[in-house]
């Protein structure tokens, strides 16, 4: 089975540039403490990376 990231929104997007919280909105992060679990893809990976001090990302099986 294929490697998946579990991403948890842990800080707030309200002082952020516009493409940041499109992005937390394109991964399904609509609060803090929202959690989602995405397969982990080039895709996903910028996502998160665009994101990284918004976000706490945990690899699961």
């Amino acid at each position: 089975m294929a490697a998946r990231l579990k991403v948890t929104q842990i800080k707030s997007k309200v002082s952020e540039k516009q493409n940041q919280r499109h992005t937390l909105r394109s991964l399904g992060l609509k609060r803090i403490g929202d959690a989602v679990v995405r397969p982990d893809d080039a895709q996903t990976r910028g996502y998160v990376r665009a994101v990284a001090h918004l976000v706490k990302v945990e690899e699961i099986d």
